[in-house]
């Protein structure tokens, strides 16, 4: 297989998580409609981290079984410094953006039915919006962590390892199919219709990495950035599970939210099937 064509697939497999983000889109939907989105979502994002982590740690524990202390602290350090990076400043980021949203007056809004227009345009984009800025961050996240998945797909194509590539392709597929639903929770819960420009937005932050990683991946392979990333993604992804386990609480409703978790975490591990029938 052409470089060409491993890189259209790459592409692909990063454009799958459009699939699922549509679902904001829906109008009318009930209380314990969004409850049971926004659970889904939280079930999904418990297993990438599951998942994150678990690639992280492999390296580290190849050279821990292999005696190599020096690649193990190394990498150990690596992971460490790369999950409190991804933890920490999404951290230090959201308590910014509340006291900013804090300080915040009502914004002026010019004469004329255009500038109604931009202002709802800008209200979809406004980060100081709770469940706005959980979108993003969710989008952010598993942004890193889909570049890590497209080193992996990358390496395996510069391997010469053409169907194992194609394999993580497919896994990697199904999987962004259902960070869509992940992403679009929190704007659902709270019965937030986006525009098709916001979902294009969020879409592009959270599927672009994975053609990006795959066209790294390719050109060059290092245990060292797939730990990195894996662990900055993970950290991402504790702090938007904390959120959105704090969001669902406000519904009230635990039996719905709680059956609703464990079929996303039951969803993501049934995607993840395909890539460990490669034996990966």
């Amino acid at each position: 297989m052409s470089t060409p064509e491993i890189l259209l697939l790459g592409a692909i497999a990063g454009l799958t998580i459009f699939l699922g983000l549509p679902v904001a889109r829906m109008q009318g939907l009930s209380s314990n409609a969004r409850s049971g989105l926004s659970a889904l979502a939280t079930g999904i994002l418990v297993f990438l981290l599951w998942d994150v982590l678990s690639n992280a740690v492999e390296p580290m524990d190849t050279a821990l079984h292999a005696h190599d202390w020096s690649r193990f602290a190394g990498l150990s350090v690596l992971g460490i410094t790369g999950f409190t990076g991804g933890l920490m400043s999404l951290v230090y980021y959201d308590s910014w953006m509340k006291r900013r949203a804090g300080r915040r007056s009502s914004p002026l809004v010019g004469p004329g039915a255009a500038a109604l227009d931009e202002f709802a345009e800008r209200r979809q984009l406004d980060l100081t919006n709770p469940a706005i800025r959980l979108a993003f961050l969710i989008a952010i996240g598993i942004g890193v962590h889909n570049f890590a998945e497209g080193l992996a797909i990358g390496q395996a194509a510069a391997s010469d390892e053409i169907s194992l590539a194609v394999t993580l392709i497919i896994g990697f597929g199904l999987h962004n199919a259902t960070e869509g639903f992940g992403i679009c929770g929190p704007l659902s819960g709270e019965g937030i219709v986006p525009s098709w420009r916001l979902i294009a937005l969020l879409g592009f932050i959270g599927g672009f990495p994975t053609f990006l990683g795959t066209v790294v991946g390719q050109a060059w392979t290092s245990d060292a950035v797939s730990v990195l990333f894996f662990t900055v993604a993970a950290g991402s992804i504790l702090y938007v599970v904390q959120e959105l386990f704090a969001v669902n609480r406000k519904y009230g409703n635990p039996i719905l939210v709680t059956w609703l978790l464990l079929a996303g975490i039951l969803l993501g591990f049934a995607t993840d099937f395909v890539v460990s029938a490669a034996g990966v």
